[in-house]
């Protein structure tokens, strides 16, 4: 990504977010940890809420470590359909 409005973190955010494949969640801790930061959970949502480039960089697929949804800049609600849609197919 080229985007100069990114910061290094948030483009390795974005990169490693990229990797979960369709219909699957992955936690914002397992996030942090794909990109050195093991303590950077709450960081990678920071990232995820700036996210330029949805649903190109799927950040609906980064939930809590609980298994709740987290957040998401279109709301909850919004989330939780998108994560239904891709589950169905």
């Amino acid at each position: 990504m080229k985007d100069r409005r990114s910061t290094p973190f948030e483009k390795a955010v974005y990169s490693a977010v990229m990797k979960i494949p369709f219909g699957q969640t992955r936690s914002y801790k397992w996030v942090a940890g794909q990109i050195g930061r093991p303590f950077g959970a709450r960081a990678v949502g920071n990232a995820l809420n700036k996210n330029p480039y949805a649903p190109y960089v799927p950040c609906h697929r980064v939930i809590a470590s609980d298994g709740s949804l987290g957040g998401f800049r279109g709301g909850l609600k919004k989330k939780a359909e998108l994560l239904r849609r891709e589950r169905e197919k």
